[in-house]
């Protein structure tokens, strides 16, 4: 029992000393670990990377302007001191030349013509007789039955009783157009933009009614800087932005010869295409198609909007990313133009640039091959066909 006691105090002892041998191995293996494998840098993020690509992009010339008629027609009532018995139209209705929009009482106008119809009646018949006087006076001229002073008053009896027959009819022709500005009608095709008449409005002459955009033809009124007016020309095609998102495609008819004293603006009239998303009234940007050239472009995933300016995480051969702030331009699809800021040879983070900071390392990974994709999957598509084929044919 002696002996065993012994034998476990010597086998305590050999474990210890084993132990204390291999934690001294490991420390000698740590401090013979290379210096620049222990100091690393951890790759934030894997990423994909770019080269700016020159492309043809379209120049344009972008203005604000308002939406408005081509021309505006005023609608108003000829006819005085009448009641207006009929309203015929409302606003946004589309008229024709010479429809009637609205008619007024016609009673009072009526009977003041058939009064006048009766005087010309009366002055025809008065007429009729001072002719017949007039005759007779001439035929008896010769012989000396009448003297010439009667002869005179026969004749001038006849004159005047056509001068009162020319009256009647001149009344009654006064009357018959009164009659018929109880009618009011569409001076040309169009819409109607604003209706003031009400049923049962007694209105004096002269007084607005409607008011009709003429063939129902719309422009955009571009203010556009002196100093780009003289590179617009018209006929030129022009680009409308709606509130409402769509663009309504227009042509430059023509160019204000003044220019507003105060904002140095000039307006340019363009002729819009018919189109429900445009109605008078509306704001709007627009863009004048002046002609394409080349530009620097890069995806517009690749830059970065911070703090109110335009960033690229550029990459270096050392695998870190500096963030590079450029000036952008013109947008075309997916592409942005850079207009300064950036060389044609700079390695960019094409997308995830947002989670990246000065000085981050990144893993730069191949994109993956879209056009090597899209052949293996025709080839897959055409080798199902084939088999589809083969199987039909067995």
């Amino acid at each position: 029992m002696k002996l065993t006691r012994q034998h476990l105090a010597l086998a305590t002892i050999a474990l210890a000393s084993i132990s204390a041998l291999v934690t001294l191995a490991v420390q000698a293996a740590d401090e013979n670990k290379p210096e620049s494998a222990a100091s690393a840098p951890k790759a934030a993020l894997s990423v994909t990377t770019t080269t700016p690509q020159t492309v043809t992009l379209p120049l344009k010339i972008s203005a604000n302007g308002n939406i408005a008629a081509w021309q505006e027609a005023v609608i108003g009532t000829e006819a005085n001191g009448l009641r207006l018995a009929e309203v015929r139209v409302g606003v946004g209705d589309v008229v024709k030349r010479g429809q009637v929009l609205a008619t007024f009482a016609p009673d009072t106008i009526q009977a003041d013509l058939n009064q006048v119809r009766a005087s010309v009646a009366e002055a025809e018949a008065t007429l009729a007789e001072a002719a017949a006087n007039a005759q007779r006076a001439r035929e008896l001229s010769a012989t000396g039955a009448l003297s010439a002073q009667q002869i005179n008053q026969y004749l001038t009896a006849e004159r005047t009783a056509r001068a009162r027959v020319d009256a009647a009819r001149a009344a009654a022709k006064v009357q018959q157009l009164r009659l018929q500005q109880t009618k009011v009608l569409a001076p040309d095709h169009g819409i109607i933009s604003s209706r003031s008449a009400t049923v049962g409005a007694v209105m004096p002459a002269g007084m607005e009614m409607f008011r009709l955009i003429r063939q129902g033809r719309l422009e955009w009124r571009a203010e556009v800087p002196a100093t780009e007016l003289a590179r617009i020309k018209p006929g030129m095609p022009v680009g409308v932005n709606t509130p409402g998102g769509n663009v309504i495609s227009g042509k430059v008819r023509m160019i204000a010869p003044t220019v507003d004293d105060k904002t140095r603006n000039g307006l340019v009239y363009v002729d819009l295409l018919a189109t429900a998303d445009a109605k008078a009234g509306m704001f709007a940007r627009g863009d004048f198609e002046i002609g394409s050239g080349q530009a620097l472009t890069l995806p517009q995933s690749a830059v970065v909007l911070r703090e109110g300016f335009s960033y690229v995480m550029r990459v270096g051969p050392d695998a870190k990313v500096s963030e590079t702030k450029v000036a952008v331009g013109r947008r075309a699809g997916d592409r942005i133009e850079v207009v300064s800021g950036l060389d044609a040879s700079a390695r960019v983070v094409a997308s995830g640039g947002a989670f990246l900071a000065d000085g981050d390392v990144v893993r730069v990974v191949e994109a993956a091959p879209a056009k090597v994709a899209t052949k293996t999957a025709a080839n897959t598509s055409a080798n199902a066909a084939g088999g589809s084929a083969a199987t039909t044919t067995k």
